[in-house]
């Protein structure tokens, strides 16, 4: 499997009895049909999140990406607990895929989240 980002060979990384793929470069993750909800509250899995946020700061601005599994294109999301993390995830597969840094993000809502998401919001 590529890398859906810089097209780049995935590796796959395990932590307890999760399989997840890690892009060789780029180190964004593919989390097969729910997997990072499994990671989430996994203690230490944030480990397998080793790459640069900046590289998945840039990546994240590449505004049209496709499956690493079946091809169909992805649909960028939004935590609502953290607005500010955007992933990308398949309607067919379930599958998601996270920027480097972004896994990390997800897993750990902190104070700085909250600062981050009160000036992200819409004002009326």
């Amino acid at each position: 499997m590529n890398c859906p980002k810089c097209k780049a060979a995935m590796a796959i990384v395990i932590f307890e009895d999760v399989e997840v793929d890690r892009c060789t470069a780029c180190k964004g993750l593919w989390f097969d049909s729910r997997e990072n909800e499994r990671l989430k509250s996994k203690r230490g899995s944030e480990i397998i999140d080793s790459g640069d946020p900046k590289t998945g700061r840039k990546n994240n601005t590449i505004p049209y990406v496709r499956c690493p599994r079946d091809g169909n294109p992805m649909v960028r999301m939004v935590d609502p607990a953290q607005p500010h993390l955007w992933y990308e995830t398949c309607s067919t597969c379930g599958g998601a895929y996270f920027d480097a840094g972004e896994f990390r993000d997800y897993k750990n809502l902190t104070v700085l989240d909250f600062i981050k998401d009160l000036f992200a919001k819409p004002r009326a």
